[in-house]
């Protein structure tokens, strides 16, 4: 999959060091309802984030303020050194892809076609549809096994099938920054696991920037490099799961008793949790 220009920062004036996505005192409110509070994050490059915390935490609202979907009250969301607001909408979209938690599909639309609007933002006046636009949807297509579903129409997919495609259709846009709100929705284990995969290649293989937004903890900590715990629209912790997650950490965000072992397979921590009380 070819990559575009998005490695290389048009400004470099306030750019923070190693990270070319950053939120400073980012505040957002649905009318008068705060959902985030002043929330700083600098989205470490070329790693796998993940932002974990409890229902209506702000989980999904932060990612979408980083991905320019929801402009802040108050604060600013900075790509590549300049207000992402400042973009517009298409060279954003050569710099960051975001799949939302509910994406719309066109009626009718066939898998190959919803897929090649990850190509979009590299079309224009004097470059229309290319052997590269092709070679990226294939690219995409094959990552998420869907190869053999590209005639099919996508509202007659399962859940899990659609969802593959969407991530396929983020795939084919071929941004260096890729955020992903809940990519697992609708998978069963051993799609999951193949989403969680892809993730992990597309940070160590290609270097690109994954966030994502996770339910499932063991998962969270068994590939994220980086974790961001949230609870009540602030982030309260973040670092490397081996860091982060503790009792006091798991009681603190999900009110969670729990104990903390190390995953007999990769050695990160796994939680098991007590039986919950009220």
């Amino acid at each position: 999959m070819s990559e575009t220009s998005t490695g290389t920062a048009e400004s470099t004036e306030g750019e923070h060091p190693g990270s070319r996505l950053r939120g400073e005192s980012v505040r957002v409110a649905y009318g008068e309802r705060a959902v985030l509070h002043g929330v700083d994050l600098a989205v470490p490059d070329g790693r796998f984030t993940v932002i974990i915390g409890p229902n209506a935490c702000g989980k999904s609202t932060l990612l979408a303020a980083l991905g320019r979907i929801l402009r802040p009250a108050d604060g600013s969301v900075v790509l590549d050194g300049k207000a992402i607001h400042r973009y517009s909408t298409k060279e954003t979209a050569r710099r960051l892809s975001l799949l939302p938690q509910t994406p719309g599909t066109p009626d009718g639309i066939v898998v190959g076609d919803l897929v090649a609007r990850g190509r979009y933002p590299h079309q224009g006046l004097l470059r229309q549809w290319s052997d590269d636009d092709a070679a990226a949807v294939t690219e995409a297509l094959a990552a998420t096994g869907t190869i053999d579903l590209r005639h099919r129409r996508v509202d007659e997919l399962s859940g899990g099938q659609r969802q593959r495609v969407w991530i396929a259709m983020v795939l084919a846009q071929a941004t260096s920054i890729v955020l992903l709100d809940e990519p697992t929705t609708y998978l069963d284990i051993s799609h999951q696991l193949d989403v969680l995969d892809l993730c992990e290649r597309l940070y160590r293989e290609h270097g690109r920037t994954v966030v994502a937004v996770l339910h499932d903890l063991n998962l969270a900590c068994r590939y994220a490099t980086d974790l961001v715990a949230m609870r009540d629209g602030r982030i309260i912790g973040q670092g490397s799961p081996g860091e982060l997650i503790t009792p006091d950490l798991v009681r603190a965000v999900f009110d969670l008793d729990c104990v903390v072992i190390d995953d007999p397979l990769t050695g990160s921590p796994m939680i098991v949790p007590q039986r919950h009380r009220s």
